[in-house]
């Protein structure tokens, strides 16, 4: 079965059919630039484009970069504030005249890792962690989803810690490797100290490079393995949602 699913980034949104029997794309994906600023508008009018590129016609999922609470958008750090209340499925949905299921991105790629790619089959507690814009995340307990956890948010150093460790801090203010790993390495034993997971999956578009810093971390417990699905998973675990709510 084929869904289509987008992501909506910070920098970029991006989409493909999905085959949930695969748990892979059936198609290259289609990407655009996020439009600055990131209005509610402007955003509908780049997933409608991504969509209208493969001339889709039937039910599409959406991550977006914030809590979402019944196709709801309640935050919005790394988009434009005009989301905060938007009823972002109701917006979309009328915009692209599909059916559209909204969820929180790190969330969407993290049930896709759980499904089909490094949290397959794990027990206990695994945390997805998706590097990019900012820092999203996705909890798990024995396979269960704990929804909208946002650690990217934890103070760390007095500030988000995705202010400090995500990978545009990294572009930034033009880290090394090593420099950014060990920012990296502080967030992840934070998260360690407070949640105790057995696996970190780190995914985002750095996991294409996961040999440049992951093996610079060190005094982790936890196991880090980079997503298998790298920087598709959000778009699977959108197309997954979206068929779940058929």
């Amino acid at each position: 079965m084929q869904i289509f699913g987008v992501d909506i980034g910070g920098s970029g949104i991006k989409g493909a059919p999905v085959d949930l029997d695969r748990g892979d794309l059936a198609q290259e994906r289609h990407k655009v630039l996020t439009p600055q600023p990131a209005t509610p508008k402007g955003v509908a009018d780049c997933v409608a484009e991504v969509v209208g590129h493969f001339g889709w016609s039937g039910p599409i999922g959406v991550t977006f970069p914030g809590v979402v609470t019944d196709g709801v958008t309640r935050t919005a750090a790394n988009v434009d504030k005009g989301w905060i209340g938007t009823d972002a499925r109701t917006l979309l949905g009328d915009r692209i005249g599909q059916p559209v299921t909204i969820l929180n991105d790190a969330d969407a790629a993290g049930v896709a890792e759980m499904t089909f790619g490094a949290g397959r089959g794990r027990k206990g507690t695994v945390i997805m962690l998706t590097f990019g814009t900012g820092i999203g995340s996705a909890v798990f307990t024995d396979g269960r989803l704990v929804p909208n956890t946002e650690l990217g948010h934890l103070e760390l150093h007095g500030h988000d810690a995705e202010k400090h460790a995500s990978t545009k801090a990294k572009e930034d203010e033009d880290l090394s490797w090593h420099h950014w790993a060990h920012r990296v390495q502080k967030y992840l034993a934070h998260v360690e100290m407070l949640f105790s997971p057995e696996l970190f999956i780190i995914g985002g578009g750095v996991s294409r490079k996961a040999d440049k810093f992951l093996p610079l971390i060190e005094n982790v417990r936890a196991e880090i393995v980079p997503a298998e699905l790298q920087n598709n998973a959000g778009i699977v675990g959108a197309a997954m949602a979206a068929a779940a709510e058929k």
